[in-house]
């Protein structure tokens, strides 16, 4: 039955155009199939000859789910991570903790029949048994809402999340059970150029964490209420959300993917979903009722399509506003609080991994320093000072790497690949054809360019992003 090259143990949804076997290696988890269906048995009181249906139900960026059906049609998710998830004794044993909490107070959450955080089991891999809810994926439907249903699912959603983010902590962090705690370069190859293709010591970032912790205190709002600890989904997404679709209309049934949830602060939750936010449209931004241009009946039908996308897009972004200010006011008032996208903006430099160079929070510290009369309103004098060399220095690379990110970004959008180069399968051998014939002319370009040196050209050759790599050698590079 335990088919070691399995579909059930491998990647399938889609593939990589580069280190491409390193990425599957990192996606192949085998386990032990009887094993697990004991462990099944025991959770759900039966024997094992009931189960008769196993089956793979999907993949996602952490981990690989199973649909299990019974004899009785009663079926559940066995959900396996991935040997990439890290954390992952922390991040399995607070997702449970958090949706079994979370479920208690009322909310749509899937139920946890068993669980291990460990691979010391019958099945030899960690695992979470929970709950299968029947139900559309939102986002197989996510682009083909009408306002009517717009309205109502932000309405729904408005609600839920004002139940979660009433519930009161008294400090934060992530949740657990007691029991389950013991006692106790730039990676991105396209930004190397603007660091000379020299690796980055991790004093520097170490040194901007210890300004952070100087400016951290004024980051922190002058209500009260902005600061209470609340929890809130860590991802919300249309992939993560189960809604009906029967004749009762648009209904959420359970908001699924709850690992590195966080109790923090409302002030650094506050904000709308990267699904829902539509902040780079000046009609979003402005709040006005979602129109189509009077024009509109006279527009070509590849016009029409794009008008027709970016009204869903500003409905989205307008009605969640809407049900957030009548169904979650401190929720909104966060999210409308002076300088609040900021605070966020620095808080999340702050605790993120570093990953090769520290641009993003030195320029977040001093934007802060720049405009410190909005944070420290009675006088007090800036704790952190940077010289105008500094400035302009930080000031320069930042604007280089923006550049480096739009080119970055026109070729993801060139040749159809996502994170990781994640490209879908029947895409693969069309995109891996294109990205090596955009190499070829970018490199004739620079060849062509009497200003590129020897050096020049060699690295980038070296650093093509859609090239494989060794991956040992990138974590030096930190």
């Amino acid at each position: 039955m335990e088919d070691r090259e399995s579909e059930l143990f491998n990647y399938t949804t889609g593939r990589f155009l580069a280190n491409e076997a390193l990425r599957l290696q990192e996606r192949r988890r085998v386990f032990d199939i009887p094993g697990l269906f004991g462990i099944i048995s025991k959770a759900l009181h039966c024997e094992t000859e009931e189960i008769v249906g196993f089956r793979k139900l999907g993949e996602g960026g952490l981990n690989r789910s199973f649909l299990i059906t019974l004899r009785t049609g009663f079926q559940l998710v066995a959900r396996i991570p991935y040997p990439l998830m890290v954390p992952k004794q922390y991040a399995l044993a607070s997702e449970v903790a958090t949706m079994d909490f979370l479920r208690s107070k009322g909310l749509p959450i899937p139920k946890v029949y068993a669980y291990s955080f460990t691979s010391e089991n019958e099945a030899e891999t960690e695992y979470i048994l929970m709950q299968y809810v029947e139900g559309t994926d939102l986002s197989q439907i996510w682009f083909g809402l009408e306002e009517d249903q717009i309205v109502s699912l932000m309405d729904q959603l408005a609600k839920i999340e004002s139940t979660m983010m009433s519930i009161s902590f008294p400090a934060g962090g992530s949740i657990y059970y007691a029991k389950d705690l013991e006692e106790l370069a730039p990676y991105e190859r396209f930004r190397r150029e603007y660091y000379g293709y020299e690796k980055q010591p991790p004093s520097d970032h170490a040194e901007n964490l210890r300004r952070y912790l100087h400016l951290a205190p004024f980051l922190v709002p002058g209500e009260d209420s902005l600061s209470a600890f609340c929890i809130r989904h860590p991802d919300l997404t249309d992939s993560n959300l189960k809604v009906s679709t029967d004749s009762s209309g648009l209904q959420i049934l359970s908001m699924l993917d709850w690992q590195h949830a966080a109790v923090l602060p409302l002030f650094l939750h506050a904000g709308m979903p990267g699904v829902i936010q539509n902040e780079g449209d000046e009609v979003s931004r402005q709040m006005t009722k979602p129109r189509l241009p009077d024009n509109f009946d006279e527009l070509s039908d590849e016009e029409k399509a794009w008008e027709m996308e970016l009204l869903r897009r500003r409905h989205v972004h307008y009605h969640y506003n809407l049900s957030t200010a009548a169904h979650n006011r401190i929720h909104h008032r966060g999210m409308v609080y002076s300088l609040n996208p900021f605070r966020r903006r620095i808080f999340n430099h702050a605790t993120a991994a570093w990953e090769g160079e520290t641009i993003n929070l030195l320029y977040a510290l001093i934007d802060m320093t720049v405009g410190w009369a909005s944070f420290a309103k009675d006088g007090t004098p800036c704790p952190v000072v940077f010289t105008e060399e500094e400035e302009v220095a930080a000031e320069n690379l930042y604007q280089a790497l923006s550049n480096a990110e739009r080119g970055e970004s026109m070729l993801r959008d060139n040749v159809g690949y996502g994170c990781e180069t994640w490209v879908p399968v029947a895409h693969y051998e069309d995109a891996k054809a294109l990205g090596q014939e955009l190499k070829r002319r970018t490199l004739e370009a620079l060849a062509e360019d009497e200003e590129t040196t020897k050096e020049m050209y060699a690295a980038a050759e070296a650093n093509w992003p859609l090239d494989d790599v060794d991956e040992e050698e990138l974590e030096e590079y930190k």
